[in-house]
Protein backbone atom coordinates (compact mmCIF):
# COMPACT_ATOMS: atom_id res chain seq x y z
CA UNK A 1 0.00 0.00 0.00
CA UNK A 2 1.59 3.19 -0.94
CA UNK A 3 2.39 5.96 1.17
CA UNK A 4 0.03 8.94 1.12
CA UNK A 5 1.58 12.36 2.36
CA UNK A 6 -0.93 15.47 2.23
CA UNK A 7 0.79 18.85 1.48
CA UNK A 8 -0.26 22.15 0.81
CA UNK A 9 -1.78 23.35 4.70
CA UNK A 10 -0.94 26.98 3.98
CA UNK A 11 2.04 26.99 6.11
CA UNK A 12 4.03 27.63 2.77
CA UNK A 13 1.93 30.93 1.61
CA UNK A 14 3.07 32.18 5.27
CA UNK A 15 6.78 31.84 4.60
CA UNK A 16 6.98 29.04 7.24
CA UNK A 17 8.83 25.80 7.32
CA UNK A 18 6.56 23.19 7.86
CA UNK A 19 6.87 20.64 10.61
CA UNK A 20 8.38 17.03 9.85
CA UNK A 21 5.81 14.59 9.73
CA UNK A 22 5.48 13.07 13.97
CA UNK A 23 2.27 11.36 13.32
CA UNK A 24 1.54 8.32 11.33
CA UNK A 25 -2.06 6.80 10.57
CA UNK A 26 -2.07 3.48 9.35
CA UNK A 27 -5.32 1.89 8.52
CA UNK A 28 -5.46 -1.62 10.30
CA UNK A 29 -7.47 -4.82 9.13
CA UNK A 30 -8.85 -7.92 10.49
CA UNK A 31 -5.29 -9.63 9.39
CA UNK A 32 -3.31 -7.74 11.84
CA UNK A 33 0.72 -7.11 10.93
CA UNK A 34 -0.08 -9.99 8.03
CA UNK A 35 -1.60 -7.47 5.88
CA UNK A 36 0.51 -4.15 6.79
CA UNK A 37 2.84 -2.65 4.12
CA UNK A 38 6.53 -2.11 4.91
CA UNK A 39 5.85 1.65 5.13
CA UNK A 40 2.92 0.81 8.24
CA UNK A 41 5.45 -1.54 9.43
CA UNK A 42 8.42 0.88 9.86
CA UNK A 43 5.81 3.42 11.24
CA UNK A 44 5.14 1.14 14.14
CA UNK A 45 8.25 0.24 14.84
CA UNK A 46 9.72 3.91 14.78
CA UNK A 47 6.88 5.22 17.01
CA UNK A 48 7.16 5.84 20.64
CA UNK A 49 3.78 5.74 21.24
CA UNK A 50 1.37 3.56 19.55
CA UNK A 51 -2.31 4.82 19.92
CA UNK A 52 -5.46 2.28 19.23
CA UNK A 53 -8.27 0.46 20.45
CA UNK A 54 -8.11 -2.57 22.15
CA UNK A 55 -8.97 -4.65 19.42
CA UNK A 56 -6.41 -2.49 17.17
CA UNK A 57 -3.46 -3.12 19.93
CA UNK A 58 -4.61 -7.15 20.15
CA UNK A 59 -3.96 -7.19 16.52
CA UNK A 60 -0.41 -5.77 15.85
CA UNK A 61 1.22 -7.67 19.08
CA UNK A 62 4.02 -6.19 20.50
CA UNK A 63 5.29 -2.86 19.67
CA UNK A 64 8.76 -1.02 20.46
CA UNK A 65 7.56 1.56 21.81
CA UNK A 66 4.21 2.17 24.16
CA UNK A 67 0.91 1.32 23.27
CA UNK A 68 -2.19 3.13 24.34
CA UNK A 69 -5.43 2.04 24.27
CA UNK A 70 -8.00 4.52 23.65
CA UNK A 71 -8.98 6.81 26.40
CA UNK A 72 -12.59 7.21 28.13
CA UNK A 73 -14.74 8.95 26.87
CA UNK A 74 -13.45 8.83 23.34
CA UNK A 75 -13.59 12.39 22.85
CA UNK A 76 -10.03 12.61 24.86
CA UNK A 77 -8.02 11.24 22.11
CA UNK A 78 -7.66 13.99 20.14
CA UNK A 79 -6.22 15.92 23.22
CA UNK A 80 -4.02 12.78 24.32
CA UNK A 81 -2.46 12.75 21.01
CA UNK A 82 -2.03 16.43 20.34
CA UNK A 83 -0.01 16.21 24.46
CA UNK A 84 2.68 13.86 22.54
CA UNK A 85 3.18 16.18 19.49
CA UNK A 86 6.56 16.21 18.77
CA UNK A 87 7.60 12.62 19.13
CA UNK A 88 6.86 9.27 16.97
CA UNK A 89 3.19 8.85 17.11
CA UNK A 90 1.52 6.14 15.59
CA UNK A 91 -2.40 6.05 15.35
CA UNK A 92 -4.32 3.01 14.35
CA UNK A 93 -7.11 3.11 12.72
CA UNK A 94 -9.91 0.61 11.02
CA UNK A 95 -9.08 -0.30 7.22
CA UNK A 96 -9.19 3.58 5.46
CA UNK A 97 -9.41 6.24 8.17
CA UNK A 98 -11.01 8.93 6.45
CA UNK A 99 -13.93 6.61 5.62
CA UNK A 100 -16.05 7.12 8.53
CA UNK A 101 -12.69 7.21 10.32
CA UNK A 102 -10.65 9.50 12.78
CA UNK A 103 -8.80 10.70 9.69
CA UNK A 104 -10.95 13.34 9.20
CA UNK A 105 -10.85 14.71 13.13
CA UNK A 106 -7.04 14.89 13.07
CA UNK A 107 -6.59 17.15 9.90
CA UNK A 108 -9.24 19.39 11.78
CA UNK A 109 -6.23 19.69 14.00
CA UNK A 110 -2.86 18.80 13.06
CA UNK A 111 -1.50 20.31 10.35
CA UNK A 112 -1.46 18.15 6.85
CA UNK A 113 2.30 18.18 6.40
CA UNK A 114 2.93 16.33 10.11
CA UNK A 115 0.80 13.83 9.28
CA UNK A 116 1.82 10.70 6.97
CA UNK A 117 -1.31 8.60 5.90
CA UNK A 118 -0.95 4.69 5.65
CA UNK A 119 -4.39 3.43 4.38
CA UNK A 120 -6.02 -0.03 4.27
CA UNK A 121 -8.59 -0.69 1.99
CA UNK A 122 -11.91 0.25 3.31
CA UNK A 123 -14.43 -2.00 4.54
CA UNK A 124 -16.93 -1.04 2.36
CA UNK A 125 -14.72 -2.11 -0.52
CA UNK A 126 -14.33 -5.35 1.01
CA UNK A 127 -17.72 -6.20 1.28
CA UNK A 128 -18.35 -4.92 -2.36
CA UNK A 129 -15.94 -7.58 -3.73
CA UNK A 130 -17.89 -10.46 -1.45
CA UNK A 131 -20.55 -9.54 -2.59
CA UNK A 132 -19.72 -8.81 -6.40
CA UNK A 133 -21.55 -5.14 -6.43
CA UNK A 134 -20.02 -2.28 -7.80
CA UNK A 135 -19.68 0.33 -4.87
CA UNK A 136 -20.92 3.22 -7.24
CA UNK A 137 -23.93 1.03 -7.05
CA UNK A 138 -24.05 1.09 -3.73
CA UNK A 139 -25.46 3.35 -0.56
CA UNK A 140 -22.99 3.46 2.17
CA UNK A 141 -24.37 3.90 5.40
CA UNK A 142 -22.34 3.61 8.67
CA UNK A 143 -24.71 2.70 11.98
CA UNK A 144 -21.50 2.58 14.09
CA UNK A 145 -22.31 5.45 17.16
CA UNK A 146 -25.45 6.79 15.11
CA UNK A 147 -29.24 5.68 14.93
CA UNK A 148 -30.93 3.21 12.79
CA UNK A 149 -32.74 5.24 11.08
CA UNK A 150 -30.50 6.60 9.23
CA UNK A 151 -31.24 3.45 6.86
CA UNK A 152 -34.42 5.30 5.81
CA UNK A 153 -34.22 7.40 3.08
CA UNK A 154 -31.81 4.29 1.23
CA UNK A 155 -34.65 1.90 1.27
CA UNK A 156 -36.02 2.22 -2.35
CA UNK A 157 -37.01 -0.73 -4.19
CA UNK A 158 -34.13 -2.68 -5.55
CA UNK A 159 -31.17 -0.80 -3.79
CA UNK A 160 -28.57 -1.98 -2.85
CA UNK A 161 -26.85 -0.71 0.85
CA UNK A 162 -24.10 -1.40 2.75
CA UNK A 163 -24.15 -0.89 6.71
CA UNK A 164 -21.64 -0.44 8.99
CA UNK A 165 -23.41 -1.83 11.64
CA UNK A 166 -22.96 -0.57 15.86
CA UNK A 167 -22.84 -4.01 17.58
CA UNK A 168 -24.38 -7.61 16.97
CA UNK A 169 -27.65 -6.10 17.75
CA UNK A 170 -27.56 -4.10 14.13
CA UNK A 171 -27.97 -6.80 11.55
CA UNK A 172 -31.29 -8.13 13.54
CA UNK A 173 -32.57 -4.40 14.08
CA UNK A 174 -32.27 -3.98 10.55
CA UNK A 175 -33.78 -6.90 9.93
CA UNK A 176 -37.17 -6.06 12.02
CA UNK A 177 -37.07 -2.80 10.84
CA UNK A 178 -37.29 -3.91 7.10
CA UNK A 179 -39.84 -6.71 8.22
CA UNK A 180 -42.09 -3.48 9.75
CA UNK A 181 -42.02 -1.23 6.49
CA UNK A 182 -43.34 -4.14 4.60
CA UNK A 183 -39.96 -5.15 2.90
CA UNK A 184 -39.54 -8.63 5.12
CA UNK A 185 -38.68 -10.32 1.67
CA UNK A 186 -35.24 -7.94 1.56
CA UNK A 187 -32.57 -10.40 1.66
CA UNK A 188 -29.71 -9.37 4.21
CA UNK A 189 -26.18 -10.45 4.24
CA UNK A 190 -24.36 -10.50 7.75
CA UNK A 191 -20.72 -10.01 6.48
CA UNK A 192 -18.30 -10.68 9.92
CA UNK A 193 -14.60 -10.03 10.60
CA UNK A 194 -13.88 -9.09 6.97
CA UNK A 195 -10.19 -9.65 5.95
CA UNK A 196 -9.23 -12.17 8.79
CA UNK A 197 -8.74 -15.50 9.52
CA UNK A 198 -12.47 -15.40 11.44
CA UNK A 199 -14.40 -14.05 8.30
CA UNK A 200 -17.83 -15.32 8.18
CA UNK A 201 -20.44 -14.49 5.32
CA UNK A 202 -24.18 -15.42 5.54
CA UNK A 203 -27.39 -14.73 4.21
CA UNK A 204 -31.53 -14.80 5.07
CA UNK A 205 -34.48 -13.37 4.18
CA UNK A 206 -35.32 -10.07 6.44
CA UNK A 207 -38.15 -11.67 8.01
CA UNK A 208 -36.43 -15.00 8.75
CA UNK A 209 -33.40 -13.68 10.65
CA UNK A 210 -32.28 -16.00 13.09
CA UNK A 211 -28.65 -15.37 13.45
CA UNK A 212 -28.07 -15.25 17.29
CA UNK A 213 -24.40 -15.38 17.52
CA UNK A 214 -23.39 -12.30 15.41
CA UNK A 215 -20.09 -11.05 16.43
CA UNK A 216 -19.65 -6.92 17.08
CA UNK A 217 -17.76 -6.41 13.88
CA UNK A 218 -19.67 -6.53 10.98
CA UNK A 219 -21.65 -5.37 7.82
CA UNK A 220 -24.93 -5.33 6.32
CA UNK A 221 -24.97 -5.93 2.74
CA UNK A 222 -28.97 -5.83 1.88
CA UNK A 223 -30.64 -5.82 -1.23
CA UNK A 224 -34.36 -3.96 -1.11
CA UNK A 225 -37.18 -5.92 -1.95
CA UNK A 226 -40.29 -3.79 -1.79
CA UNK A 227 -43.87 -3.85 -3.31
CA UNK A 228 -46.80 -1.55 -3.26
CA UNK A 229 -47.87 -1.56 -0.03
CA UNK A 230 -44.36 -0.99 1.59
CA UNK A 231 -43.73 2.15 3.38
CA UNK A 232 -40.84 3.36 1.05
CA UNK A 233 -40.31 7.11 1.89
CA UNK A 234 -40.90 9.00 -1.25
CA UNK A 235 -37.89 11.49 -3.01
CA UNK A 236 -40.25 14.03 -3.71
CA UNK A 237 -41.28 17.02 -0.95
CA UNK A 238 -44.35 17.53 0.40
CA UNK A 239 -44.64 14.06 1.93
CA UNK A 240 -48.80 13.18 3.12
CA UNK A 241 -49.70 14.75 6.47
CA UNK A 242 -49.86 10.97 7.78
CA UNK A 243 -46.01 10.34 7.32
CA UNK A 244 -45.70 12.89 10.22
CA UNK A 245 -46.55 12.64 14.09
CA UNK A 246 -48.17 16.41 14.52
CA UNK A 247 -51.46 17.65 16.67
CA UNK A 248 -52.84 19.30 13.12
CA UNK A 249 -50.61 22.29 13.48
CA UNK A 250 -48.32 21.46 10.46
CA UNK A 251 -47.89 22.60 6.99
CA UNK A 252 -50.46 20.28 4.54
CA UNK A 253 -48.08 18.55 1.76
CA UNK A 254 -49.05 20.67 -1.49
CA UNK A 255 -47.96 24.24 0.65
CA UNK A 256 -45.29 22.31 2.03
CA UNK A 257 -43.67 21.41 -1.63
CA UNK A 258 -44.14 24.68 -2.57
CA UNK A 259 -42.12 26.27 0.51
CA UNK A 260 -39.39 23.98 -0.08
CA UNK A 261 -39.40 25.01 -3.52
CA UNK A 262 -39.12 28.81 -2.12
CA UNK A 263 -36.37 27.90 0.53
CA UNK A 264 -34.36 26.81 -2.73
CA UNK A 265 -32.06 24.31 -0.44
CA UNK A 266 -28.53 23.60 -1.40
CA UNK A 267 -26.10 21.26 0.10
CA UNK A 268 -24.76 22.04 3.19
CA UNK A 269 -26.98 24.77 4.48
CA UNK A 270 -28.62 25.95 7.66
CA UNK A 271 -32.63 26.48 7.59
CA UNK A 272 -34.30 28.32 10.91
CA UNK A 273 -37.70 26.65 11.13
CA UNK A 274 -39.42 29.53 13.12
CA UNK A 275 -42.60 28.56 15.03
CA UNK A 276 -41.99 24.69 13.61
CA UNK A 277 -45.24 23.09 14.89
CA UNK A 278 -44.10 19.47 13.98
CA UNK A 279 -41.07 20.32 12.34
CA UNK A 280 -42.40 19.06 8.59
CA UNK A 281 -40.71 22.18 7.44
CA UNK A 282 -37.32 20.67 9.00
CA UNK A 283 -37.52 17.70 7.99
CA UNK A 284 -38.05 18.34 4.16
CA UNK A 285 -35.08 20.52 4.45
CA UNK A 286 -32.65 18.25 5.21
CA UNK A 287 -34.11 15.60 3.41
CA UNK A 288 -33.21 17.12 0.20
CA UNK A 289 -28.73 16.35 1.00
CA UNK A 290 -27.56 14.99 3.66
CA UNK A 291 -25.04 17.73 4.62
CA UNK A 292 -28.49 20.30 5.22
CA UNK A 293 -29.14 21.03 9.01
CA UNK A 294 -32.41 22.77 10.61
CA UNK A 295 -33.03 24.56 13.83
CA UNK A 296 -36.59 24.40 15.33
CA UNK A 297 -37.71 26.90 17.23
CA UNK A 298 -40.78 25.77 19.40
CA UNK A 299 -41.99 26.24 22.28
CA UNK A 300 -44.38 23.20 23.42
CA UNK A 301 -42.93 20.40 24.87
CA UNK A 302 -45.69 18.16 23.34
CA UNK A 303 -44.47 19.47 19.72
CA UNK A 304 -40.91 19.50 20.65
CA UNK A 305 -41.18 15.95 21.11
CA UNK A 306 -42.81 15.18 18.11
CA UNK A 307 -39.69 17.30 15.81
CA UNK A 308 -37.47 15.17 17.39
CA UNK A 309 -40.17 11.66 16.79
CA UNK A 310 -40.29 12.99 13.18
CA UNK A 311 -36.44 14.00 12.78
CA UNK A 312 -35.75 10.54 13.81
CA UNK A 313 -38.03 8.21 12.35
CA UNK A 314 -37.86 9.88 8.92
CA UNK A 315 -33.90 9.39 8.69
CA UNK A 316 -32.02 10.16 11.74
CA UNK A 317 -31.94 14.52 10.26
CA UNK A 318 -29.76 17.03 11.84
CA UNK A 319 -32.68 18.65 13.37
CA UNK A 320 -32.12 20.12 16.32
CA UNK A 321 -35.27 21.55 18.54
CA UNK A 322 -34.40 24.83 20.66
CA UNK A 323 -36.99 27.05 22.47
CA UNK A 324 -39.54 29.52 21.52
CA UNK A 325 -38.90 33.06 18.83
CA UNK A 326 -37.49 34.88 18.99
CA UNK A 327 -36.04 34.66 22.78
CA UNK A 328 -34.19 31.44 21.37
CA UNK A 329 -32.71 33.18 18.56
CA UNK A 330 -29.54 34.52 20.43
CA UNK A 331 -26.50 32.34 20.09
CA UNK A 332 -27.83 30.43 17.16
CA UNK A 333 -25.28 30.06 14.12
CA UNK A 334 -26.15 32.12 11.14
CA UNK A 335 -28.56 30.54 8.58
CA UNK A 336 -28.44 30.39 5.18
CA UNK A 337 -32.45 30.14 4.99
CA UNK A 338 -35.48 31.23 6.76
CA UNK A 339 -39.10 29.99 7.28
CA UNK A 340 -41.54 31.39 9.34
CA UNK A 341 -44.42 29.62 9.78
CA UNK A 342 -46.21 30.96 12.44
CA UNK A 343 -46.02 34.04 14.84
CA UNK A 344 -44.64 36.51 12.19
CA UNK A 345 -46.88 39.60 14.05
CA UNK A 346 -44.62 38.69 17.17
CA UNK A 347 -42.93 41.54 18.15
CA UNK A 348 -39.37 41.16 16.87
CA UNK A 349 -40.01 37.88 15.66
CA UNK A 350 -39.09 38.97 11.68
CA UNK A 351 -36.58 41.39 12.54
CA UNK A 352 -34.54 39.19 14.79
CA UNK A 353 -34.30 36.29 11.75
CA UNK A 354 -33.59 39.05 9.27
CA UNK A 355 -30.67 40.79 11.22
CA UNK A 356 -29.19 36.72 11.91
CA UNK A 357 -29.40 35.98 7.95
CA UNK A 358 -26.72 35.91 5.79
CA UNK A 359 -26.50 37.61 3.10
CA UNK A 360 -27.93 36.16 -0.05
CA UNK A 361 -30.42 33.85 2.47
CA UNK A 362 -33.54 33.24 1.46
CA UNK A 363 -36.75 34.21 3.69
CA UNK A 364 -40.00 32.46 3.32
CA UNK A 365 -42.96 33.11 5.21
CA UNK A 366 -46.73 31.53 5.08
CA UNK A 367 -49.88 33.53 6.85
CA UNK A 368 -53.50 32.44 6.93
CA UNK A 369 -55.19 35.62 8.67
CA UNK A 370 -55.77 38.91 7.57
CA UNK A 371 -53.31 40.19 10.21
CA UNK A 372 -50.34 38.33 8.86
CA UNK A 373 -51.58 39.09 5.10
CA UNK A 374 -50.88 43.76 6.72
CA UNK A 375 -47.86 42.62 7.68
CA UNK A 376 -46.41 40.79 4.91
CA UNK A 377 -47.77 43.67 2.94
CA UNK A 378 -45.76 46.15 4.66
CA UNK A 379 -42.51 43.73 4.89
CA UNK A 380 -42.80 43.31 1.05
CA UNK A 381 -43.24 47.12 0.61
CA UNK A 382 -40.13 47.43 2.79
CA UNK A 383 -38.00 44.45 1.46
CA UNK A 384 -38.86 43.79 -1.90
CA UNK A 385 -39.60 40.29 -2.80
CA UNK A 386 -42.85 38.18 -4.15
CA UNK A 387 -46.04 37.40 -2.89
CA UNK A 388 -48.42 34.89 -4.24
CA UNK A 389 -51.77 33.41 -2.61
CA UNK A 390 -51.38 29.14 -2.18
CA UNK A 391 -55.23 27.92 -2.49
CA UNK A 392 -55.66 24.21 -2.10
CA UNK A 393 -59.02 22.36 -2.46
CA UNK A 394 -59.54 18.61 -1.57
CA UNK A 395 -62.67 16.04 -2.25
CA UNK A 396 -64.40 15.74 0.54
CA UNK A 397 -67.84 13.23 0.14
CA UNK A 398 -70.96 15.39 0.79
CA UNK A 399 -73.44 12.33 1.80
CA UNK A 400 -73.48 9.84 -0.57
CA UNK A 401 -71.43 12.02 -3.44
CA UNK A 402 -68.53 13.85 -3.24
CA UNK A 403 -67.87 17.77 -3.63
CA UNK A 404 -64.72 20.27 -3.25
CA UNK A 405 -63.70 21.82 0.27
CA UNK A 406 -61.36 24.55 0.14
CA UNK A 407 -58.70 24.62 2.88
CA UNK A 408 -58.03 28.21 4.62
CA UNK A 409 -55.77 30.37 1.31
CA UNK A 410 -51.77 30.77 2.43
CA UNK A 411 -50.06 33.94 1.25
CA UNK A 412 -46.46 33.31 1.06
CA UNK A 413 -43.55 36.12 0.76
CA UNK A 414 -40.27 35.25 -0.28
CA UNK A 415 -36.98 37.27 -0.27
CA UNK A 416 -33.74 37.65 -0.47
CA UNK A 417 -31.74 39.16 2.11
CA UNK A 418 -29.03 41.83 -0.40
Amino acid sequence: MPLVTLENDGLSSRGETPAAPWLALVGLGEDGRAGLSPEALAALDEAEIVFGGERHIALIGAVPGEARTWPQPFRNALPAILAERGRKVCVLATSDPFHYGIGAGLTKAIPASEMRIIPQISSFAMACTRMRWPQEECALVSLHGRTLYRIVPHLQPGARILALSWDETTPRAIAELLSARGMGTSRITVLESLGGPLERVRETRADAFAFDDVVPLNMIAVTVEAGHDSRVLPLTPGLDEAWFAHDGQITKAEVRAITISALAPRAGELLWDVGAGSGSISVEWCQRHPRNAAIAFESKAERIERITRNSLELGGLSVTVTGQAPASYGGQPEPDAVFIGGGLTVAGLFEGAWAALKPGGRLVANVVTLEGEARLAALHALHGGSLRRIAIDRLVPVGGLHGWRPAMPVTQWRVEKP
